[in-house]
């Protein structure tokens, strides 16, 4: 394959730059597929793939050849680039001479269909790109049907959300609500019953009635789920802290959660 080169001052290099490093507005929605791994995830789930870059030089094996011929068929665009360039543009090391910007696949409150006995965890305000990415994982693993955000501090085309969640952040359905009191009003609308992940006050986590369609609320990391969670009489569901201390890490929690609704809303 042979295409036009460009070095780090090209604009479309600065492009990945700024979505690696969130430095500018991502107005298209897209996020950074770097290596072998992320380009399966890109052609395995059919997404629009914006621009291509690739690296000769960098390429060792025939299967990154041969996604790399996809990719650059898929493509809107696609650039060759020397090695230095393409490391400066990977986030992780070994980029397998492979890099694209695609399209996040998005979808609307209004549009989401969910069966009777959904189940769907909130996050509030969870803000380090690791946990996030571990909670799309644990939420494809159980077969939830939602991912909602509130009060989001990271974004999920972070490239540390994509690993983490390894892939399922362009497969499992995400909605993101600007006001708590929208999501709110949504999940009530649809008949759910909201549990708030908290131990002070709450009932045991395998006690609580599963039945029907069941949201988790989880907080974020540093202050939990906020205020607005609490004005509308929900219940509180905890997990048993036996030890020395206080928590869980949020997505241990919540795997717990969503497994334990998981097998009473399957029968297990």
């Amino acid at each position: 394959m042979e295409f036009q080169q460009i070095g780090i001052s090209h604009p479309a290099v600065k492009d990945v730059l700024a979505i690696q490093n969130n430095t500018a507005p991502n107005r298209f929605g897209l996020f950074v597929a770097e290596g072998l791994w992320a380009a399966r995830v890109a052609l395995d789930t059919d997404l629009r793939v914006d621009t291509f870059y690739w690296c000769p030089e960098l390429v060792h094996s025939d299967e990154a050849k041969k996604r790399g011929h996809e990719l650059s068929e898929r493509a809107r665009r696609t650039f060759e680039v020397s090695a230095k360039t393409m490391t400066r543009m990977a986030e992780r090391g070994n980029p397998d001479g492979l890099l694209a910007t695609v399209e996040m696949p998005t979808w609307q409150p209004d549009e989401i269909e969910l069966p009777t006995s959904a189940l769907v965890l909130v996050t509030d305000g969870v803000e380090i790109p690791g946990n996030l990415g571990t909670l799309i994982r644990t939420l494809d693993a159980c077969r939830a049907d939602l991912l909602i955000m509130t009060n989001r501090r990271t974004r999920m085309s972070h490239p540390k959300v994509l690993r983490g969640s390894q892939g399922m952040s362009v497969r499992v359905p995400h909605i993101e609500f600007e006001e708590t009191s929208a999501a709110i009003g949504w999940l009530k609308s649809r008949r759910f019953t909201v549990y708030l992940a908290d131990t002070d006050e709450s009932v045991n986590y395998r006690a609580l009635d599963y039945s029907g369609r069941t949201a988790l609320v989880v907080g974020s990391e540093r202050y939990g789920i906020t205020k607005p969670w609490y004005q509308h009489g929900f219940s509180r569901v905890g997990v048993p802290m036996l030890g020395y201390a206080d928590s869980l890490n949020v997505s241990v929690s919540a795997s717990v959660l969503l497994y334990e609704a998981r097998a009473h809303k399957d029968g297990w």
